[in-house]
């Protein structure tokens, strides 16, 4: 997954023309490295159509306020630079596939 910071967040998630899923996470989150694995093969599985990118909270603090990230994980969902859809917390992995297949089943 690409890790982003401010700096190349709107280039990255706001201007891409893929369907964007960031996930919002904490290095000492344990529930963040149980959903990172999950996160990782979605983005394999979704290659080329869905672009999966990573914001630490603790590295990017506005970011985080600005997407109300105070649990984590987050996972925010973004279209034409959009929020179409937001998860929070642990997603059973079967779970988490049928939510990115609802919330992009247009893409």
């Amino acid at each position: 997954m690409l890790h982003l910071t401010a700096k190349d967040f709107d280039s990255e998630v706001k201007h891409e023309s893929l369907p964007v899923v960031v996930m919002f996470y904490a290095v000492w989150c344990g529930k963040c490295a149980m959903m990172k694995p999950i996160a990782e093969d979605a983005e394999k599985k979704y290659r080329r159509k869905i672009k999966f990118c990573e914001v630490e909270t603790e590295e990017s603090k506005l970011l985080a306020a600005e997407y109300d990230t105070e649990i984590v994980p987050t996972f925010i969902c973004f279209k034409d630079g959009r929020i179409v859809g937001t998860m929070r917390g642990i997603i059973d992995e079967d779970v988490f596939y049928d939510r990115i297949q609802k919330i992009f089943r247009n893409s």
